[in-house]
């Protein structure tokens, strides 16, 4: 089961890295684009931003899928392991950093409400 989900989150983040069928547009325009209450639209809403959380998505899949194949063959699994949580560590730090100057870039183009 474990394998499953693992390849199924490998399957949606290729579709969302490669952007078949228009899925990556489809999800930019309908889902990352929209303000969540009073947080507006942030990185993920450009598609630059969209790849890495698609990339995160195969990192997760990656991992999921060494722990399933783990007890079966050790050294396949483990290196899936490490490879995702490698790949998942990475794509962390370029996503905060995107939301990071994403929310600088709003917060420089709106006015405050300070004096």
């Amino acid at each position: 089961m474990l394998l499953i989900l693992g390849l199924l989150l490998i399957a949606a983040g290729v579709v969302l890295l490669l952007n078949l069928g228009g899925a990556a547009t489809a999800v930019i325009r309908r889902v990352t684009s929209k303000d969540l209450g009073q947080l507006p639209a942030g990185y993920a809403a450009s598609p630059t931003g969209l790849k890495v959380y698609a990339l995160l998505l195969i990192a997760i899949g990656v991992a999921s899928a060494g722990f399933a194949v783990a007890p079966t063959s050790p050294v396949t699994g483990v290196a899936a392991i490490v490879l995702g949580a490698l790949t998942f560590a990475i794509a962390s730090v370029i996503a905060i950093a995107g939301e990071v100057r994403t929310y600088r870039a709003l917060q420089a183009r709106t006015p405050t409400d300070r004096p």
